[in-house]
């Protein structure tokens, strides 16, 4: 417990940055079919807002270095807030796909520091429990950043300006408190053929991970909203997903470490399948039905990055551990970025049960190379630990480093 209270600070800023920026993504989705953009552009802004999470996370250690963490904190925070502020000043959907960029950018600077700041107090000894509690707490925010929008009305100035307090607010405890102020830590160099070298398999389920979440989150809003749902029906939509993935956590973790993680990969993409395929055909607008499907979706989908993230550990040594998290997050980031505007083409085009057949498709080609690469190479004898891996930032594997064994 005292271990909690004393990263309380760093915690409540979570949350807020939760609130305030994981709020955004349907908030725009929503507001950007009532201001009548199409489906192709409201696809864009999911797609802008990676943009800027990719280049926040590459760039957020080096501006650390440069500044120190809590002039960066500021400097992330306050382009989060400009970018919410801007949306209902300038009505034009490319003009919020620059502003997504800034609330992406915001989202992965806050977390890199955040991270670090988490990184230079923990000890092997703590490690376990910090990340434990931090787990819930950014799922926990992640789950209300969902039903936040059941509340907000979209298209309003007062919806984004509430959005944008949190933003602000996110400044306070981070900035007041006692914590003292880690070291700069040193960036990990990006090398994506790092995870393709180590497992290929990994480097697929991460970018099929993006695939099904990012797609989800950002067009999910579109989906609900064309097979008849009200508002706050999508928030509890959008968030059975989450909490599915959260429940998942526990038991995918246990059987992942007690049989060949490649099977769980392909027994996760076959279910998902399924709950694609109902989710896409299901002609009931009944909302308990719906969040029962999206929750399965989230069970079925959740857990993929972290399965394929342990996988890659298996076969890299420890001094490889933080460069091959930010390799895997490299490729999250890719598949992220791609995910959102290609579905909302196909659901364009095709209609909302194409969101769900797309995702289908690449859980397809998950299974079918993850057959592939059994008869390719034998599995490890020895594991390393599966843990929940947060999609957050770059220097997320420094605080998941010691939880693996080396594999030397």
């Amino acid at each position: 417990m005292r271990l909690i209270i004393s990263f309380a600070a760093l915690y409540l800023s979570v949350v807020l940055l939760q609130l305030s920026n994981g709020g955004v993504g349907p908030l725009d989705a929503l507001s950007g079919l009532k201001l009548n953009f199409t489906t192709d552009q409201i696809g864009l802004l999911g797609s802008a807002h990676f943009i800027g999470f990719f280049i926040g996370c590459w760039w957020a250690p080096r501006l650390m270095g440069n500044v120190g963490h809590s002039r960066a904190f500021a400097a992330f925070t306050a382009t989060g807030a400009i970018a919410l502020l801007a949306h209902m000043i300038i009505i034009d959907p490319y003009a919020w796909a620059i502003m997504r960029i800034g609330s992406g950018f915001c989202v992965a600077g806050c977390y890199t520091i955040i991270e670090s700041w988490l990184q230079s107090k923990v000890t092997n000894e703590t490690r376990g429990r910090t990340m434990g509690s931090y787990r819930v707490v950014d799922m926990g925010a992640s789950l209300m950043s969902q039903l936040i929008i059941g509340i907000l009305e979209p298209a309003s100035y007062v919806s984004y300006n509430l959005l944008a307090l949190l933003c602000c607010a996110t400044l306070i405890p981070l900035t007041l408190t006692r914590v003292a102020q880690p070291e700069t830590p040193q960036a990990p160099r990006l090398r994506p053929m790092l995870a393709i070298s180590r497992s290929p398999l990994a480097a697929v389920g991460v970018v099929v991970a993006a695939l099904s979440g990012a797609s989800f989150r950002m067009t999910g809003p579109i989906f609900g909203q064309q097979v008849g749902l009200e508002i706050t029906a999508i928030a509890y939509f959008l968030a059975s997903f989450v909490l599915g993935g959260a429940i998942a956590q526990y038991p995918i973790g246990y059987i992942a470490d007690k049989i060949d993680r490649r099977w769980v990969l392909i027994w996760l993409s076959f279910a998902a399948i399924i709950s694609c395929a109902v989710t896409a055909n299901i002609t009931t607008t009944n909302i308990y039905t719906l969040m029962i499907t999206a929750g399965l979706f989230g069970f079925t989908t959740f857990p993929i990055f972290s399965v394929a993230a342990a996988h890659a550990h298996d076969f890299a040594n420890d001094y490889e551990r933080v460069e091959l998290s930010a390799a895997l997050m490299f490729f999250y980031a890719v598949g992220a970025i791609a995910a959102p505007y290609t579905a909302s083409v196909l659901m364009g085009t095709f209609g909302p049960a194409a969101l769900f057949y797309l995702i289908a498709v690449g859980h397809l080609g998950l299974v079918i190379f993850g057959f592939y690469r059994m008869l390719s190479r034998p599995s490890v004898e020895e594991k390393t630990d599966y843990i929940y891996s947060p999609r957050t930032s770059f220097l997320i594997g420094r605080l998941l480093k010691s939880t693996n064994k080396d594999k030397k």
